[in-house]
C-alpha cells in the first residue's frame, strides 16, 4: 500500500533542487467570485468524501470523483504550463494539448492513489494571505488520525471570475509545482517532449496498479 504522505515528506529532501516559481498570474479585470478558503474547504470535502468511501469506489471511482472536484477548483492549464517553464512557447498546439490531459490524468491519479483510506483525518483552515500577482494564500493543516501534522498552504489566483488553486506547498513551504517545474524541464532538455508524457503515463500506470484491489490483476 502507498504511504499517502510519504510525497508529502519526500517532497523536503528535493526543495534545494528546484528554483522559486515565478507566477506570471496576472489578476483578471472581474473581481472573482467568493471567498479563496472556500474553495480549498471544497476540495479538502472531496478529499475526505473519496477517503472515507475508498474502498467502495476502488481507484478508478475515486480518479471520478476527483477529476470533477479538481476541474472545478484547480486551474489545471496554467498548472501545466507552468510545469514545463520555458518549453510550453516552444511546444506544438498539440504538444500542449496532450500536456495538460495527461498533467491531469496524473494530477488526479496521485491524490486518488495517495488518499487510499481514512483513519480519523481532518483539515483545518487557518487563515489567508495576501500574495503576489494578485494571488492568494491560505493556510490549513492536515490532521492525521496517528496525530501527526502537515502543514498544507494552497495559492489561488483569479481565472473568470473565481478562485482556483494553482499550487500546493507541501510541509507549508515546498511548492509542489516547482519541484515538478524542475523535474519535467529536465528530462525535457535530456530527451525531448514525449518523454515527459511518457514518464508521466507510467506513473498514472503505477498508481492505479498500487491502487486496485488485492484480487485483481495488474
Amino acid at each position: 500500500m502507498i504511504d499517502r504522505y510519504r510525497w508529502m515528506r519526500t517532497s523536503l529532501a528535493l526543495v534545494l533542487l528546484s528554483a522559486t516559481l515565478a507566477f506570471a498570474a496576472q489578476a483578471d479585470e472581474q473581481a472573482p467570485e467568493g471567498a479563496p478558503e472556500a474553495v480549498v474547504e471544497d476540495f479538502h470535502v472531496a478529499l475526505i468524501g473519496i477517503m472515507r468511501d475508498a474502498d467502495e469506489l476502488g481507484f478508478e471511482g475515486r480518479c471520478d470523483r476527483l477529476t470533477e472536484a479538481m476541474g472545478a477548483l484547480f486551474d489545471i492549464p496554467f498548472m501545466a504550463q507552468k510545469s514545463v517553464g520555458r518549453y510550453w512557447k516552444t511546444a506544438t498546439a498539440e504538444e500542449r494539448e496532450r500536456l495538460v490531459g495527461t498533467f491531469q490524468r496524473f494530477s488526479v491519479s496521485n491524490y486518488a492513489g495517495n488518499f487510499d483510506s481514512y483513519d480519523g483525518e481532518s483539515f483545518e483552515t487557518q487563515g489567508v494571505v495576501e500574495s503576489t500577482h494578485g494571488t492568494k494564500l491560505v493556510r490549513t493543516r492536515l490532521l492525521v488520525g496517528n496525530g501527526e501534522v502537515v502543514q498544507l498552504n494552497y495559492r489561488l489566483r483569479p481565472v473568470d471570475g473565481h478562485w482556483k488553486i494553482i499550487d500546493v506547498y507541501l510541509n507549508g513551504t515546498v511548492s509542489e509545482l516547482a519541484l515538478r517545474r524542475s523535474e519535467y524541464s529536465s528530462l525535457i532538455k535530456r530527451e525531448g517532449f514525449d518523454s515527459l508524457l511518457v514518464a508521466l503515463n507510467e506513473k498514472i500506470a503505477t498508481l492505479a496498479t498500487a491502487g486496485a484491489p488485492a484480487d485483481q490483476s495488474p
